[in-house]
């Protein structure tokens, strides 16, 4: 099961691209797809958001291991889909992070290191 997550996330469409940027929404989905067929990822999921007056208008949560999520960073296809994407979006980001078996892991490396912090009541 995958235990990190590559969460890709953008804002408002550049006004004028939006036809551009439905086909390079498309074209993510594709790929991504692939990659989940050819066992490159474990999954991802999308999301659309309802009008929230921020900055953030939909999100896909990739799914895989550190190795798995590395290499859909360095894929020629996916790199050329997201310097496409740049180009129709406002605030894209990139943010790996952690998930399922991860979460456990990071949350027994937190408890670790506040053990050493000296709590203040």
């Amino acid at each position: 099961m995958a235990d990190r997550v590559l969460f890709i996330a953008w804002g408002e469409n550049v006004h004028g691209r939006e036809e551009r940027g439905l086909e390079i929404f498309n074209e993510a989905m594709g790929i991504l797809g692939r990659m989940q067929q050819e066992g490159r990822i474990e999954k991802f999921d999308v999301a659309l958001l309802d009008p929230n007056g921020g900055d953030l208008e939909g999100y896909v949560a990739v799914h895989g291991s550190a190795e798995q999520l590395a290499a859909v960073r360095a894929d020629e296809e996916f790199l050329r889909n997201t310097v496409d994407a740049q180009n129709i979006v406002h605030g894209l980001r990139h943010t790996e992070g952690y998930t399922n078996e991860g979460v456990a892991r990071m949350m027994e490396l937190y408890q670790q290191s506040i053990a050493k912090v000296p709590q203040i009541a």
